[in-house]
């Protein structure tokens, strides 16, 4: 592990993908994204790499379709508007089973919106982020730290499923200033890619397509897909657990808001009160048996995000109705403060020992 550095979460998150191996980058400004664009500008080529800044986000996610045709570890990163217009290239690469490594750092929405930090993009990227039957992997880092690892084991996971891998990331932890340590990538070796169109002098050629004018072609090509996505789900989807085991009142949060939802654990604690945290990593697959497993224990639960209540929806498919949930956010842009969140509980609470 190297000493810690002073880094911006954009910053971060570009040098863990150098660091994992990434060797082009192709994206188009857009804030606040921008400066991870930057930072690969400056920092790719001097190991080697390739920058490319597109004319639009839709070339430059085709540029990473190439990229990873030929069996390169590739990138792109955006925000808001920018990720939209990359959808119907993700469903390309899904389709074509080419890993590859997306980064979205959110923005206020919809439409242009404002550059303010938020969590509005939840249920488009969880929800397939394109036409057809796939879906991303989905992580969603709480910290500058958190969100150098979880860039560097996308890299992993992208080549091991042959799947795209969605870092969910928002305005607030991209501008954000942290200690980092830029562990070593657990494969520092890039694996085998026998499938890759890389020349096919000696061997079979390679064919990297998504069209099927058979439907019964395309049904087994799409359950190979879901199989894979399936393999990961058994044994993948990760949480932060803090203080649940005796937890009466359960808040589930993720990123930005799950670190909020921290200190108001904390809060909560210091009076008495017997809260507990939730913060779903893995968001795609949805760690629906961890949360239902510990809301058999509890009497509530509290969904906090930035947003009008899109992971609402994940978490009460999960729990089955065992419990009651309730839901606090904000949008627009805005970030919830610890003390704003702590009343809703007080007043969660007060609605529970009355019944």
């Amino acid at each position: 592990m190297s000493s810690s550095v002073l880094i911006r979460g954009t910053d971060a998150i570009a040098e863990a993908a150098i660091r994992a191996g990434c060797t082009h980058f192709f994206g188009y400004p857009i804030t606040p994204q921008s400066e991870l664009l930057e930072y690969m500008a400056a920092n790719l080529p001097k190991s080697g790499g390739v920058f490319l800044q597109s004319e639009d986000e839709t070339a430059a996610i085709y540029m990473v379709y190439g990229a990873a045709a030929a069996g390169a570890r590739t990138m792109t990163a955006s925000s808001g508007p920018g990720i939209s217009l990359m959808a119907e290239g993700f469903s390309y690469l899904a389709a074509a089973e080419l890993p590859c490594v997306i980064v979205d750092v959110q923005r206020g929405g919809p439409g242009l919106g404002n550059i303010s930090p938020s969590q509005s993009d939840y249920s488009f990227v969880t929800k397939g982020a394109g036409h057809g039957d796939f879906k991303f992997i989905v992580l969603a880092p709480s910290s500058v730290q958190e969100a150098s690892e979880l860039t560097m084991k996308a890299f992993e996971i992208a080549d091991k499923y042959r799947n795209p891998v969605l870092i969910l990331t928002d305005g607030v932890l991209g501008e954000m200033m942290e200690k980092v340590c830029f562990n070593v990538p657990e494969t520092k070796d890039m694996p085998r890619k026998e499938w890759a169109t890389t020349g096919a002098k000696g061997r079979r050629r390679n064919h990297i397509y998504s069209w099927y004018g058979n439907p019964e072609d395309l049904e087994t090509h799409n359950l190979k897909i879901k199989q894979k996505y399936d393999e990961f789900s058994q044994h993948a989807p990760k949480c932060e657990l803090y203080n649940v085991a005796d937890a009466d009142c359960l808040i589930i949060s993720f990123g930005i808001c799950g670190r909020i939802c921290r200190k108001v654990v904390t809060m909560a604690r210091e009076k008495g009160m017997k809260v507990g945290l939730i913060r779903p990593v893995t968001l795609c697959p949805f760690p629906s048996s961890i949360i239902y497993d510990y809301a058999k224990k509890a009497r509530s639960i509290l969904v906090v995000e930035m947003n009008f209540g899109q992971m609402l929806d994940d978490v009460n498919l999960a729990i089955r109705g065992s419990i009651p949930v309730h839901f606090y956010g904000r949008s627009g842009g805005i970030v919830p403060t610890p003390s704003e969140i702590f009343k809703k509980v007080e007043e969660i609470q007060s609605m529970v020992d009355h019944n």
